[in-house]
């Protein structure tokens, strides 16, 4: 037994779904005659706190699309990608080795209910968390610490001895707001950023397990 928390982000750490929404979406701009930028979506990886992508078409098009349309079926596109996603490498294995050394943990995500919900009880997952934090039950989702807050105070954990492990940015820095310790492992989309923030880096969940987590609330590094 262990006095280890951990808290996961979803979208990237889980599965590699920051790459279906950003290629569903780009598909719809491709389909009205325009390009999506990428340098402007990495801005949007792990947080809601930006314009609704048909917000961003619209205005490179200077004019309205068919949005009972379009968003719907964009969605749904990207439920179905998603769907077709295996598991990152290294997830599976480091949450058994949480339930082996009793290490308390949940997901923390920007995302809605239904969506965090679906892929991870598709996967058998969703029974195995403590609790699941989502998008939909704060006023402000990361980079801002809400998230984390209400995700720490629900597992009974103290932010300055929980670990928070991202794929993004703005969940490092929500979690560092927080008061806790953050790991990042970067998605396909997020390898180019700047995890300098971070308390460790790692290229998988692979690379982590409960001694290493353990070492570093402990103070003796990654």
């Amino acid at each position: 037994m262990t006095d280890l928390t951990v808290v996961l982000d979803f979208d990237g750490l889980f599965l590699d779904t920051e790459w279906c929404e950003y290629r569903t979406v780009a598909d719809v701009f491709v389909a009205h005659g325009t390009e999506l930028s990428l340098d402007l979506w990495l801005t949007f990886i792990g947080t809601t706190d930006h314009p609704h992508w048909a917000d961003v078409l619209e205005e490179q098009l200077g004019r309205a699309i068919d949005r009972p349309e379009w968003v719907p079926a964009r969605r749904l596109a990207a439920v179905e990608c998603a769907r077709g996603l295996d598991l990152l490498p290294g997830v599976v294995p480091l949450l058994d080795q949480f339930d082996e050394a009793g290490v308390r943990y949940g997901v923390a995500s920007s995302s809605p209910a239904d969506w965090v919900g679906l892929h991870l009880g598709e996967r058998g997952l969703l029974d195995r968390m403590a609790t699941v934090v989502t998008g939909d039950e704060v006023h402000r989702t990361k980079p801002d610490p809400a998230l984390y807050r209400l995700a720490c105070e629900r597992l009974g954990a103290d932010p300055a001895t929980a670990v928070a492990v991202e794929d993004s940015v703005h969940g490092v820095t929500a979690a560092k707001a927080a008061g806790m310790l953050a790991v990042a492992v970067p998605s396909s989309l997020t390898r180019s950023m700047d995890f300098s923030h971070a308390d460790l880096q790692v290229p998988s969940c692979e690379d982590l397990d409960v001694a290493r987590l353990a070492s570093l609330v402990a103070g003796l590094g990654g």
